[in-house]
């Protein structure tokens, strides 16, 4: 077991470090014998290569699997809710009455969603560093976002439309990997619940436990007009998951900040989370009123007003975290043993030990840019789709007529496939709840900056955030998707010619944008990458790769086991059952159950496990992740955390951090007793024989 891991555990006072289900590893570096002497289980390389191949990330955000040969894929309900409202209707609510393709051909494409199969991971950390060799600054930056352009463009080679590649900072740039996806851009809805059935228990219950949630859906992944034909993918468990058995979750999380300096930490409490969560907490509420007003405006609004009180309380759970004395005397322990390691030895002393005090310099220059910076690069002053449709155009007019190794990250050609899903998606678009997340935007941006400030004066002028965004939507035509095709096919000189009050904003915008983007690329982020760099290769000599990488938002492993928790005294069992859902159930949102579940209520065996908890370390990114057991079999479905896991940003705690998932027999109960969802039940038990 890695040194930090029973550090961790001693100073918790765990009762004994061979608990510790800690970590996200990378599937190229698993750590064998530890999984060995925990679980008695051995994860070669033919089983880890399956398991790879069978998992799946969702590019916006979530994770997912296959789990038939013909492409068919489980996630989470909360992971497709934004397509299952794009293909609503007033006539057609799937949010309020779900969603089942009764045949393949009823499948409804999802506007914006694609699925990557990670194929291969290569490490690029030489060629790197090579080329960032003894620069600093703007050329540090300048040359980093080269060399990653280039290595991708070559990934990728003429295959743009299949195949996606990522290079990757990991042990914060430590090492620098290449992920190559296969990448499906063809995404059919096939089967979504009821809101109400997969967000029972809604905001009040969401991190918490126990739980009667149906979060889950089926999508299919699609290539040239047809089921995609894949070679790998995840039979269903004929048991579900049990008490005590070995867990292990694949999956995408998002992001971790377990390998931050102080001054990392620090600025993350004070500068990004406090500020984040007041405008969390005034989005909510306004978002609460736009939905009271009609139950059309209830459907638009939904998924937006989710995405706010999840984050919100997400959010305030690592802030409370970061608040916590103990855990940041653990972060100051931690930092201080590697220090003390480096100043051990001269040389090491003077090749790192610089490096701590770099990066709390960039920060003292980041705290000088960052409100102006994420309300106007970050858009955080914008919050408009529209708005988001004209900057893409005005800036990939501009950057698809550099050399790829000189745009923008975001333009270089291993990325136009899914900035063009984006774009020309066919998703509507809502005018009047664009005026009022738009209005909003601009008040909070002249409320930041003031009246007075040339760049507001320069957006609003003599008029109301009001009157502005009225004006901007009323008379934009960019809704319409075949206008935005024309606009991005035409180039820079279409976009220059336009008069669309949107694209007029962004071009007005983007030049104070990009010095904005410059100065944090060249003076914050520049200098925190090379400086993390430094400190990633000390403590790659003490350490080695027995450390697992902060997350990424790639495909990582985690280990655990099916057990619940000591709250306070009191033990938490690890399961829930479908018979302690019904008398949950008042009726009212968010616990009311659809009328799907109340018919079937004499139906379903109560005894049948709804949700589950296990000690597996997951973070958000891994909503609808697969759990699965040793034989690679799904026995569950993550799709939360509990109210301890959300300081897991920052550290794992074995006592009390707990993964939340759907059991794969309450998935199959339902399908087949509730939504009668044959066709789909029988692809599943099909792939389970094979």
């Amino acid at each position: 077991m890695n040194k930090i891991v029973v550090s961790l555990l001693l100073a918790l006072g765990a009762v004994g470090v061979g608990h510790a289900d800690e970590g996200m590893w990378t599937p190229d570096n698993l750590p064998v014998s530890e999984i060995q002497a925990r679980f008695g289980f051995t994860p070669d390389a033919k089983w880890a290569t399956r398991v790879q191949k069978a998992a799946l990330r969702l590019a916006g955000g979530c994770s997912g699997s296959f789990v038939s040969p013909d492409g068919l894929v489980l996630t989470n309900h909360h992971c497709i809710n934004a397509c299952v409202q794009q293909l609503s209707t007033k006539e057609h609510d799937y949010i309020k009455n779900g969603f089942f393709a009764k045949d393949r051909t009823d499948e409804l494409r999802c506007p914006t969603i694609e699925l990557n199969r990670l194929d291969r991971i290569t490490d690029v950390t030489g060629r790197v560093a090579k080329a960032t060799e003894g620069k600093s600054g703007e050329a540090y930056s300048r040359a980093e976002q080269a060399v990653k352009s280039e290595i991708e463009k070559e990934c990728v080679g003429k295959d743009s439309a299949g195949t996606r590649c990522d290079v990757v900072d990991l042990y914060h740039g430590g090492v620098r990997a290449l992920y190559r996806y296969h990448r499906f851009q063809d995404v059919r809805l096939a089967f979504a619940p009821e809101l109400e059935a997969a967000f029972f228990g809604g905001d009040p219950d969401n991190f918490n436990f126990p739980r009667y949630a149906f979060d889950m859906g089926l999508l299919r992944a699609y290539e040239n007009g047809k089921p995609a034909k894949v070679a790998d993918w995840f039979p269903f468990s004929a048991d579900g998951a049990q008490k005590g058995e070995m867990t292990v979750i694949v999956g995408n999380p998002g992001g971790t900040d377990r390998q931050l300096t102080i001054a990392q930490l620090e600025s993350a409490r004070d500068l990004d989370l406090i500020p984040r969560l007041f405008l969390l907490a005034e989005m909510r509420g306004l978002l609460e009123r736009y939905r009271a007003e009609s139950a059309e405006n209830w459907r638009v609004a939904q998924n937006d007003l989710f995405g706010v009180e999840n984050s919100y309380k997400a959010l305030r759970g690592r802030l409370l975290a970061l608040q916590d004395p103990e855990v940041f005397a653990l972060k100051r322990s931690q930092e201080k043993e590697l220090r003390d390691f480096v100043a051990a030895d001269p040389a090491r002393q003077a090749k790192y030990g610089a490096a701590w005090d770099g990066i709390a310099g960039a920060l003292k220059t980041y705290r000088d840019i960052e409100t102006r910076y994420k309300l106007v690069e970050q858009r955080r002053g914008f919050m408009s789709e529209y708005y988001d449709f004209a900057r893409t155009l005005v800036r990939g007019g501009a950057e698809r007529g550099k050399p790829n190794a000189e745009r923008l990250r975001e333009f270089t050609d291993s990325k136009l496939p899914s900035v063009e899903q984006g774009l020309f998606s066919t998703a509507p678009v809502y005018p009047d709840y664009e005026k009022v997340t738009l209005a909003f935007s601009l008040t909070k941006l002249r409320e930041a900056l003031g009246s007075g400030d040339p760049f507001v004066r320069e957006v609003l002028g003599r008029k109301s955030p009001e009157e502005v965004a009225k004006e901007l939507v009323e008379g934009t035509r960019l809704g319409d998707p075949a206008v935005r095709k024309a606009l991005w096919q035409g180039g820079a000189e279409a976009v220059a010619k336009s008069d669309d009050p949107f694209i007029v904003l962004a071009r007005k915008i983007d030049p104070e944008a990009r010095r904005l983007r410059g100065s944090y690329e060249d003076q914050v982020s520049s200098v925190i990458d090379k400086n993390a760099e430094l400190i990633a290769a000390a403590r790659f000599e003490k350490y080695g790769t027995s450390v697992y990488p902060d997350a990424t938002f790639t495909q990582r492993f985690s280990f655990g086991k099916v057990e619940g928790w000591n709250e306070k005294g009191t033990e938490v069992a690890p399961f829930t059952d479908i018979g302690g859902m019904f008398p949950y159930a008042t009726g009212s949102y968010p616990y009311a159950l659809p009328q799907s579940w109340l018919d079937a209520k004499d139906r379903l065996d109560p005894a049948t496990h709804m949700n589950f908890v296990s000690s597996n370390d997951i973070i958000g990114g891994n909503s609808g992740s697969p759990v699965i057991n040793g034989k690679a079999e799904v026995v569950g479905l993550v799709f939360d955390g509990n109210i301890h896991s959300l300081g897991g940003n920052y550290w794992y705690d074995a006592r009390l951090n707990r993964a939340v998932s759907v059991d794969s027999a309450a998935i199959m109960e339902a399908l087949r007793k509730v939504y009668r969802a044959d066709r789909l039940v029988e692809e599943i038990e099909a792939a389970r024989k094979q």
